[in-house]
């Protein structure tokens, strides 16, 4: 018998937790490549930066976005008004925050809203398939030919000029792009064994798609997103522009940006601020997409 038992061969050892390798989820790789990613992470750092300025700013300020100076006039700026005042004597510091408010909440909420409508769109599109799949997406092709700047015109003509409208009206010509990426990871998805599983359970096509096809096409999804903002933002501007955007006393980047070039060659201050904020809200927001974009890639992952 002690011959038999030297012969048997010895268990393993068992592994300390020390030996144990720790696995790594999607969004743990992500964040691990973005962060080796300087140019998207400091503009990510910048455009909380941002948000901060214009959220927390007025606040902190002694003087109101709606007071106004009518002795005074425009003022250069100065050790009291740092970014100087508008033509009617109010602060373009407070002025250039709380437009940066209004900007941000419309590249937001229009964002959100072509964020629910090209998902569930694009979701159901490539999961139906066929003749549905067929008719949705040559819907799609027809919504681009038309002009987008004047369908929101149009909109905004019929229902008013209100904030809100604005705000659904961009979110509702901003999904297409949005729906067709959708659409195409969906069709790649539902080909794999954890779909067929779903199917062979017998869930409905409703839960497969919310619960299993678009948590898993998130990654391309926020990339867009955060591509879509700055569109959103430059819709919005032109709008603005054309005064058919955020009407007065409020004033946006755009409104602002508009009353600064109509006195640019006398009071240049009013259009540099303004404009500055503005263009380096887009530069970061493009960036950060770009590096999102990047460390989303499963194709990177072995970079």
């Amino acid at each position: 018998m002690a011959d038999l038992a030297s012969k048997l061969p010895l268990a393993p050892a068992p592994l300390v937790p020390e030996q144990l390798e720790q696995g790594s989820s999607l969004w743990s790789d992500a964040w691990a490549r973005l962060r080796k990613n300087r140019l998207a992470l400091g503009s990510l750092f910048v455009f909380i930066l941002i948000c901060l300025f214009c959220v927390v700013g007025p606040w902190l300020s002694p003087y109101d976005s709606q007071t106004q100076n009518l002795f005074g006039g425009a003022e250069a700026p100065s050790a009291k008004h740092w970014f100087g005042t508008d033509t009617l004597g109010r602060d373009l510091m407070v002025r250039v925050m709380e437009g940066g408010r209004i900007s941000l909440l419309v590249g937001l909420v229009a964002t959100g809203v072509s964020l629910l409508i090209g998902v569930i769109y694009g979701a159901t599109a490539g999961y139906v398939g066929g003749k549905v799949d067929a008719a949705m997406m040559r819907f799609v092709d027809l919504l681009y030919a038309l002009p987008f700047t004047i369908f929101v015109i149009l909109l905004m003509v019929a229902f008013g000029r209100s904030l809100w409208l604005m705000f659904i009206a961009i979110g509702c010509v901003e999904w297409l792009t949005m729906a067709r990426i959708v659409r195409a990871g969906v069709i790649d998805l539902k080909k794999q064994e954890f779909v067929e599983a779903a199917v062979s359970l017998g869930l409905s096509n409703r839960r497969i798609i919310l619960r299993h096809l678009i948590p898993n096409v998130l990654g391309p999804v926020i990339v867009i997103a955060t591509l879509t903002v700055p569109a959103v933002m430059l819709l919005e501007a032109f709008l603005s522009f054309l005064g058919l955007g955020v009407q007065p006393p409020d004033a946006s980047w755009g409104v602002l940006i508009n009353e600064g070039q109509q006195n640019m060659e006398i009071f240049a201050w009013l259009l540099i601020f303004p404009a500055f904020f503005f263009a380096l809200t887009l530069f970061c927001l493009n960036f950060l997409g770009d590096g999102l974009r990047d460390a989303l890639d499963p194709k990177s992952a072995g970079d």
